[in-house]
């Protein structure tokens, strides 16, 4: 098994790229934003995910732990293979990606390329303990965890039309550093976050 590649880039395609290691060259999948990053000639350090089939072996590519963690939680939903998820990946950075799953944003997570409105639900619905507690930290737990002020809060900024992600990330924010707020005050730290 490959867990990590560190050599220089010998080219870079849509989807993959070929990273020489010691004269030898290795085809991997990463996501459009890692690619985008990748430049023939420099220095590569991917952590990598063998997968092994009957008629191939495949190394997908990712420039972190984030990266890599997203990929294995996405493909644990049923419908999503490792195409799909390079997709998402390459539509939202990990942080993103955490904020619209624990925010329960399906619009937003289906405006990844090949993900429909049921997919996303389905992500969005299976990931949600994962994204909540792992991805953003101690004060997203608490927004998923306790509707109340800071889950009103949330509804309030979607109602004035804010998305839900960025609404559910200034409500986390605010919750921090405003740990026993009223929902008016974690609207206005909400909108000041939002503001900056």
């Amino acid at each position: 098994m490959i867990g990590k590649l560190s050599g220089v880039v010998d080219s870079v395609g849509e989807t993959e790229a070929i990273v020489d290691v010691g004269g030898v060259g290795y085809v991997v999948a990463c996501s459009a934003r890692t690619l985008r990053d990748m430049r023939p000639g420099e220095p590569a350090r991917l952590l990598i995910e063998t997968q092994m089939r009957e008629d191939a072996i495949r190394l997908y590519g990712f420039r972190d732990a984030g990266e890599k963690a997203w990929f294995g939680h996405l493909q644990s939903v049923q419908g999503v293979g490792a195409k799909l998820a390079l997709g998402v990946l390459s539509a939202f950075a990990p942080d993103e990606l955490a904020r619209a799953v624990a925010a329960q944003d399906k619009a937003m997570l289906a405006r990844a390329p090949g993900v429909g409105q049921k997919l996303a639900q389905r992500i969005a619905a299976e990931l949600k303990d994962k994204a909540g507690q792992v991805a953003l930290g101690p004060a997203a737990a608490d927004v998923v965890a306790v509707p109340g002020a800071a889950g009103d809060a949330v509804s309030a900024l979607v109602n004035l039309g804010y998305r839900r992600a960025e609404a559910f990330a200034a409500v986390a924010k605010a919750t921090q550093s405003n740990g026993n707020a009223s929902v008016a005050e974690l609207i206005r730290a909400g909108l000041r976050e939002l503001g900056r």
